[in-house]
């Protein structure tokens, strides 16, 4: 017989963790799921508090976690810009002091661990599209750095492990991904533009609209996600995860309003300090170690996360 794996997941109650505690159960896995609910909730994990394979606890990663587990996945952190600037010096602790707790973790128990880190750490890239090996161009004291540096800082850390300590570490850069259960008020343009669409409001768009990002559907992630742990000792990242095909902010509402049969019409404001006007990954690497790539078209993607959104309206 076959042990299940005890995976911790924190941030398990946001977007992403919650997909990713889905995945994990319906693998064969025993989950604990560790939030503090600032921007996940209970509800994301509805399904799951009744499986005796699942387990939510709400603590915070700037604290120590003492459990007995095989494999992490590093999750915690508000990822929207809202979110993280409301209260920028915890944004910058639940990175710095989350990565050191939970590598301090990862090393008693010996666990592996994975690091979601973020295409952030580009900064307002020089480079197009960014590969792995590109340093960035972050403004270190800008209204930003709080998230950006945090995840640069995060990033040092495991590597410091690895060498210092032998901790078995992955680290995935996430570009922008999408999809049910995107917090109704993150600011973030997908979550921005589909609701605005459903309520008929004007949809924002800051500068003129010309700046591109590549949407990466949930499910595609996730599938990264797992397939990066999957990897033997020897890889460890970083790796982009992230969606290779751009496409203008302007197009994207564009498109929304003809999904949402919406009456919606553009306007337009300043464009946000630093806000990077190309964002777009270079996945040549996940290709060649994971043998990953996304594969829900946008529409599909957007039309089961307009469904979603559909109960906030």
């Amino acid at each position: 017989m076959q042990l299940r794996k005890r995976v911790l997941v924190t941030g398990g109650a946001g977007f992403l963790g919650s997909h990713l505690c889905e995945r994990l159960i319906a693998a064969g896995n025993d989950v604990l799921c560790v939030d503090n609910y600032f921007t996940g909730t209970k509800d994301n994990i509805g399904a799951l508090l009744t499986n005796p394979h699942f387990e939510a606890m709400r603590q915070d990663v700037t604290f120590p976690l003492y459990v007995e587990v095989d494999e992490i996945f590093n999750l915690a952190c508000p990822a929207s810009p809202i979110h993280y600037q409301f209260d920028p010096v915890a944004t910058t602790k639940t990175s710095v002091h989350g990565a050191i707790n939970m590598l301090g973790l990862a090393k008693r128990v010996k666990a592996k661990i994975m690091q979601a880190s973020t295409s952030e750490v580009y900064g307002d890239p020089i480079e197009h599209p960014q590969t792995e090996s590109y340093r960035g161009n972050v403004n270190p004291i800008g209204p930003r750095a709080c998230y950006d540096e945090g995840k640069r800082c995060a990033e040092t850390l495991f590597f410091d492990y690895h060498r210092q300590h032998r901790v078995r570490i992955k680290v995935a850069r996430i570009f922008n991904t999408y999809g049910p259960r995107m917090h109704p008020n993150d600011g973030r343009v997908v979550s921005n533009f589909v609701l605005q669409a459903l309520r008929g409001q004007p949809i924002t768009l800051y500068g003129s609209g010309s700046q591109t990002r590549a949407f990466c559907y949930v499910d595609d992630l996730i599938e990264g996600f797992l397939r990066l742990m999957g990897t033997g000792d020897d890889f460890t990242g970083p790796v982009n995860l992230g969606n290779p095909v751009e496409i203008p902010v302007k197009e994207l509402a564009e498109r929304i309003i003809k999904l949402t049969g919406s009456s919606s019409t553009l306007v337009y404001k300043p464009l946000p300090q630093d806000d990077p006007t190309q964002r777009c990954p270079d996945i040549t690497l996940a290709k060649s170690k994971l043998g990953w790539e996304p594969t829900v078209p946008l529409e599909t993607g957007l039309k089961r996360t307009i469904d979603y959104f559909r109960a906030f309206v």
